[in-house]
């Protein structure tokens, strides 16, 4: 798939690649989940989505992904070229832009004696890893966990992984090959503290240093304040968004997490 280029952040879409959402509406088994969603990021932002549960955010990312059927718009625009507009699932006017994804969590038999090194081997080859792995293929998933600080896990057993550790091996899944946009889905729900820290940070300099968009769920004011650049409040349709020391002293936040805030921290 061919790879599409950032630009570095400018006053318009221009020089800079974004993602538009345009009047994003989605319909499951007749219940209306999003209702006239709109909103635009550039590249080199973290845009976190807070909201309560049941708001339609894990809807949104799906949309996004293809995986749900919508009515409105999903533009992405690279630096400097055509708008690709996504329509449930296909493409109109270019080239599927590639969207890296982490999701909370990753559900699997603790048991299995499937190691790190099978898991991103199998991703980067069709060949069976029953059968081994090509030396070049373990270089290269080698590799992306160097990327990701994870160069001690790649012949560790999938169960045996604490959940910082795990969070890392799939945002090294989500980075190869890098995409022109990533989605973090509450990701370090079932991770520790320090872990949280190495995670975020991991985040913050791939976004400074390939400038990439991305899209950030979280429930915890905390973390958003630190780490995200800009915030949306979703509850089905978008409520505030901007800069995100505005968007969480906002009321509709205060209202929503039924909180004091102040400066993006409690009160």
């Amino acid at each position: 798939m061919r790879k599409l280029k950032h630009g570095k952040m400018s006053g318009g879409c221009g020089d800079s690649c974004c993602l538009k959402l345009e009047g994003l509406n989605v319909r499951i088994q007749g219940e209306e989940i999003l209702e006239d969603v709109s909103f635009h990021l550039h590249c080199g932002e973290i845009t976190a989505l807070i909201g309560p549960n049941g708001a339609g955010k894990s809807t949104l990312f799906r949309s996004i992904l293809g995986q749900l059927p919508y009515s409105g718009s999903i533009t992405f625009a690279p630096a400097g070229g055509p708008a690709i507009r996504l329509a449930d699932g296909t493409v109109m006017g270019g080239t599927r832009p590639l969207i890296g994804y982490v999701p909370q969590n990753m559900v699997f038999d603790r048991s299995t004696p499937m190691t790190v090194a099978d898991m991103l081997c199998a991703n980067l080859s069709a060949f069976p890893i029953w059968l081994g792995h090509k030396k070049e293929k373990l270089a290269r998933a080698d590799a992306m966990l160097q990327k990701v600080g994870g160069k001690n896990l790649l012949q560790k057993r999938l169960g045996s992984l604490s959940g910082g550790e795990m969070q890392r091996v799939l945002l090294a899944f989500a980075l190869e090959p890098m995409p022109d946009m990533l989605l973090l889905d509450e990701p370090v729900s079932a991770v520790d503290r320090k872990g949280i820290e190495v995670f975020y940070d991991l985040v913050t300099s791939l976004r400074s240093e390939y400038h990439m968009p991305v899209i950030l769920v979280s429930h915890d004011l905390s973390h958003v304040a630190r780490y995200a650049t800009r915030a949306a409040l979703l509850d089905r349709t978008i409520l505030v968004s901007g800069d995100v020391k505005t968007v969480i002293a906002s009321p509709q936040v205060r209202e929503t997490f039924g909180l004091d805030v102040v400066g993006g921290a409690r009160a």
